[in-house]
Order: C-alpha cells, then structure tokens, then sequence
C-alpha cells in the first residue's frame, strides 16, 4: 500500500508544481503584452515614439559589429563638394491630425 500512496502524491505533487509553473508564465507573458500596449498607448497620445522602437531604431541604424557578417554597409546620403552651392525647393509641411 505504501509505494501506491507514495506514488499518488509524487503524482499529485507534479500536477500541483506544474500548474504552478504554467501560471507564472502565462502571467508574465500577459503582463508583457499589457505592459506593451500600455507603452504604445502612450506614445499615441504624447505623440512620441514608443520606447521600444525607440531601442529597436537605434539598433537597427548601428548594431554591434559583426553581428550581421553578411550585411551590407550603409551607404551614405552623397554630399555636395565643398564650394558649391546646392538648391532646395522650399515646401511646407502641415501638421500631422492626431486621430483617437
């Protein structure tokens, strides 16, 4: 009787821990996505972007080398040579509308 009663509380004790396990993650993956959302909220109202494009664009503009060894380098706008004079044609920009 004994190795039965052990081996139904090991059982149970794996089934409890387990929930447990499952619980934690699926809190922490929806605390991520309530956090995000949050975050993405706010960048809609302030008019600012979100933290993490933020982080995301700078990354993306200078990554750490060597980190994409088949990337190609960047090329740069062409600059206009020193003494010479470049038009613009001036145009307005509106503001942007603010949709909510």
């Amino acid at each position: 009787m004994l190795p039965s009663v052990s081996r139904i509380f090991r059982f149970i004790l794996k089934l409890v821990l387990g929930l447990s396990a499952a619980v934690i993650a699926v809190g922490l993956i929806l605390m991520t996505v309530i956090l995000f959302s949050l975050s993405l909220l706010k960048s809609m109202i302030t008019g600012r972007p979100s933290p993490a494009a933020v982080a995301f664009g700078r990354f993306r503009q200078s990554p750490a080398p060597g980190l994409w060894p088949n990337r190609r380098p960047a090329q740069g706008a062409p600059k206009a040579a020193s003494g010479q004079v470049v038009d613009v044609e001036v145009r307005e920009i509106p503001e942007p509308t603010r949709h909510f």
